[in-house]
């Protein structure tokens, strides 16, 4: 673990020196919050509060979360469907940006041939360079996810609103699937850091780790697809799952002697 904390605070040193990186943390997580607390609260004052959920004239597959509640929150229950994939795309976007640069950046600097050179083990300089990049991406997530349900507090939401933010469909979006899916994202930059030359060609083909994603979402948008507890609960476990298989193969694919040797 020294070495482990050796590399995180060396990351850390370094990547809170880029001004992007930066930008990123703190814009990002920003305006997650912002858009949905901004619909809500114009949704609140705008969407009938005496209809039915039936009279929203949303998606079938929706009309089981929406039992019992009215046609306004049900049509805010919906677009926070939409905004909690936002969230979950925080621990993914902040790691990348930090991962894919973490070793095409300090080839660039001349400063990877020393550090591949010492005792350190693949599995330490692995587990130090993804936990530097997994440990903001899933903090700052949590902190925007505690403002947001602050801000829902104070914009008067309904209690079935409320209580549907906090229900386990969400925590365990946020809280579980979201480390999860931070540790896959970190694994894909921090592979392709090490195969690429440049840093600019490292972050773009990093960012396409959100594209499954991006697809789910568009997916709900559709309404072909409804997230519920049962759809959370599979989706933890494939991950799981692709997450610890791919921790697996990063240690064999990682060839040190190919990177100090043949990287040109």
């Amino acid at each position: 673990m020294k070495h482990v904390r050796t590399i995180i605070d060396k990351e850390w040193s370094e990547v809170f020196k880029n001004r992007w990186v930066i930008s990123t943390m703190t814009l990002l997580p920003m305006l997650f919050v912002a858009m949905p607390l901004v619909m809500l609260y114009m949704t609140t004052s705008s969407l009938p509060v005496d209809l039915p959920a039936e009279s929203a004239g949303l998606p079938a597959g929706f009309t089981e979360v929406c039992a019992g509640l009215t046609a306004g929150e049900c049509t805010q229950i919906y677009l926070l469907n939409q905004f909690m994939l936002l969230f979950m795309l925080m621990p993914l976007m902040i790691p990348t940006t930090i991962a894919a640069y973490s070793i095409v950046g300090e080839k660039t600097t001349r400063s990877l041939e020393p550090l591949l050179a010492t005792p350190i083990t693949t599995v330490e300089l692995l587990a130090g360079k993804g936990l530097a990049a997994v440990i903001p991406g899933v903090l700052i997530s949590y902190a925007a996810f505690g403002i947001f349900v602050i801000g829902s507090l104070l914009l008067g939401l309904s209690t079935a609103v409320i209580n549907y933010i906090l229900s386990p469909i969400w925590l365990l979006g946020i809280l579980v699937l979201g480390p999860i899916l931070s540790v896959i994202a970190t694994i894909v930059a921090i592979y392709i850091s090490s195969r690429v030359s440049d840093p600019r060609v490292a972050e773009q083909l990093s960012g396409m780790v959100i594209i499954p994603l991006m697809l789910v979402m568009f997916a709900v948008l559709a309404g072909k697809l409804v997230i519920n507890i049962n759809f959370m609960l599979i989706a933890i476990v494939i991950c799981a799952l692709l997450a610890f298989g791919m921790l697996r193969l990063g240690t064999v694919i990682f060839d040190r002697e190919n990177i100090l040797t043949k990287w040109k």
